[in-house]
């Protein structure tokens, strides 16, 4: 088999794995003209509709039965008192119910994220660090990977004003974005800094918990996913001006 044939048939299988996964069966209705087709034009064709059906980018947030069963990408995320000073946060992630497929990585900012490590995985045949990422290799049905990591998501605004900014978070293969669920879990040290705001607001498909010293967060979406929590130093008439308007681009 030549390179493209096998590059090919790795699109194709991607394609197989992801619409399965979110969308069910899509397939052109069938005519007499098109029983006299050879088997790949019709796969072609389904291949383009299926394409022409996906997402884009748009963020769009989805009823939770829409994300069952879909990748799962849970997040714990601890501010600490150093982090106020370096903007350094840990994180600990796991990705639950990745697409079959025969390659995929999961993508850091270069430079916003340091000792990525591996935790654990299942049914993955190969998985790596590499830079700012993790590579994955051979896919399995119903697959797990959960990382350890420092990510570099809280920035100080000035006036004091600290923006945990994290994503994009989006499944995405080519140009097009699928269903998934991500949830995050903040701990922040309350004695040194509240909550003031937050983006996107609360919604159908965006719920955020406040206990006090920590954020529940549930999002179920396709497109392209960015959150921003806001927190203000308590005392010393801080943050007597507003946050800047949190980045979605």
């Amino acid at each position: 088999m030549s390179e493209s044939e096998r590059v090919r048939s790795a699109v194709r299988l991607l394609f197989a794995a992801i619409l399965s996964a979110c969308c069910g069966a899509l397939s052109a209705a069938g005519t007499d003209a098109d029983d006299d087709w050879p088997d790949w034009a019709r796969e072609e064709q389904d291949l383009m509709e299926q394409i022409a059906a996906v997402n884009e980018g748009d963020l769009h947030f989805l009823p939770a039965e829409r994300a069952v069963g879909e990748h799962n990408h849970l997040n714990r995320i601890r501010i600490t008192r150093d982090s106020l000073d370096g903007g350094w946060v840990t994180l600990e992630q796991c990705h639950e119910n990745i697409d079959a497929v025969p390659a995929a990585q999961i993508l850091f900012r270069a430079g916003g994220i340091r000792d990525l490590t591996i935790a654990s995985s299942r049914n993955i045949g190969r998985a790596w660090v590499e830079g700012h990422s993790v590579q994955l290799e051979n896919v399995g049905a119903e697959a797990v990977l959960c990382i350890q990591a420092e990510s570099q998501a809280l920035s100080d605004l000035g006036d004091g004003h600290y923006r945990l900014r994290n994503g994009p978070y989006m499944r995405r293969f080519l140009d097009g974005y699928y269903p998934m669920r991500v949830t995050l879990d903040i701990e922040y040290p309350a004695e040194l800094i509240e909550v003031v705001g937050q983006s996107p607001a609360s919604q159908p498909g965006f719920s955020v918990r406040n206990g006090g010293s920590d954020l529940s967060v549930d999002a179920t979406f396709e497109g392209r996913l960015i959150t921003c929590f806001d927190f203000c130093r308590r005392g010393d008439n801080a943050c007597a001006s507003p946050a800047p308007a949190c980045e979605e681009g």
